[in-house]
């Protein structure tokens, strides 16, 4: 899980995506046996491969891989396995005889499918400072939470300055007749950050959140199938200078929409509206081997990798007193209470709601 590569998974995450897609899901469950791409054989150097499967945005600079395996004597293998929620199926289905031996890209928007599947099995890791604040409740030790990030509603704020309408603050004003036609989401069906919207409308609405959304498309929303189209093609900000000035996507945004030798950005995160997606990495249940994906985990969590993780995949350190690039520090600004529904409870009504949304906004 904005980057002007998206945030935490969209092509990902830029301005990342955490791309859930109900309709990625299902194909990865109709795949059912079909292998992971760009499988590596862990005997195939006498053991010392550790295969991670991950996501298809998972990016580290060479040269911090390359300490990895100077540091722990293993070679890495990568196998991209779609986006989390494809992810997340694909583990489920090769539980007990995995594909490879630790997986990155698991979110809490799926993380208890995993673990009532034992997908993971108990690490011996120790989590740095401030990483426990991210552990899913009851998860016994399985997943190491890794990084993090918030899907909010963006702005393009010199729009709103230039046409002399005071910009939406927060949920609430999105629906008024005065923001009519102006919002561009990714659905919730197609994209894990429209995923996490929904989830983020689902924490602040309760159960009028279906009544939200009918306002929310009866008001002249713009529905896409990802991040990236509402926020390269239909914002007014992206690549494709589109019609929207509001848009959804991440509060890392901001850091990529500052001009060349300007010191303030052209947009801005409503952190009234947000939901916190975090990013997970275990070692898989059968793994041939373990001690390299703990290894591996362990490194995830380093100073090294916490410290690349903004610049490379657009998304937070989990770990407290890591350095933020300049940007970040200034213009990627965090919420203090973003919207939150339980893992458990997400994990139990994840298809209703999605269909009940699907139903609202193709009505």
């Amino acid at each position: 899980m904005g980057l002007i590569r998206p945030p935490m998974g969209s092509a990902r995450r830029g301005p990342r995506a955490f791309a859930v897609a109900l309709v990625a899901a299902t194909t990865a469950l109709a795949l059912g046996a079909c292998s992971l791409i760009g499988a590596g054989s862990t005997s195939d150097q006498g053991g010392k491969n550790v295969v991670l499967v991950t996501h298809d945005s998972f990016v580290l600079p060479k040269k911090v891989i390359a300490q990895f395996e100077q540091q722990s004597g293993y070679h890495l293998v990568i196998q991209a396995a779609g986006d989390g929620g494809t992810l997340t199926n694909k583990l489920v289905l090769t539980q007990g005889d995995p594909t490879g031996d630790v997986a990155f890209g698991v979110d809490n928007t799926f993380a208890t499918r995993a673990l009532d599947a034992n997908v993971f099995a108990p690490y011996d890791v120790t989590l740095p400072p401030g990483a426990s604040r991210y552990l899913i409740p009851g998860d016994d030790h399985r997943l190491a939470p890794i990084d993090n990030g918030n899907v909010c509603v963006n702005i393009d704020t010199g729009w709103f300055a230039d046409h002399h309408l005071a910009p939406p603050r927060s949920l609430d004003d999105l629906v008024k007749p005065a923001y009519h036609g102006l919002t561009a989401a990714p659905g919730a069906t197609t994209s894990s950050t429209g995923l996490a919207f929904l989830l983020g409308t689902i924490g602040r609405y309760g159960d009028g959140w279906q009544a939200w959304w009918r306002k929310l498309v009866a008001n002249g929303a713009t529905i896409t199938d990802g991040w990236s189209q509402a926020y390269e093609s239909d914002f007014t900000q992206g690549g494709g200078h589109g019609p929207d000035p509001i848009v959804v996507s991440y509060d890392s945004s901001p850091a990529f929409t500052v001009p060349k030798g300007s010191s303030t950005s052209t947009t801005k995160a409503l952190l009234d509206t947000c939901f916190r997606q975090v990013e997970y990495a275990g070692v898989l249940t059968g793994a041939a081997n373990p001690r390299g994906a703990e290894a591996f985990v362990r490194f995830m969590l380093s100073p090294t990798v916490q410290k690349a993780l903004p610049d490379s995949m657009y998304v937070f350190p989990v770990r407290t007193g890591t350095p933020l690039p300049t940007e970040w520090a200034k213009f990627a600004v965090q919420p203090q209470h973003p919207y939150d529904v339980s893992p458990r409870e997400i994990s139990a009504h994840r298809d209703t709601w999605l269909r009940q949304w699907s139903n609202i906004v193709s009505g």
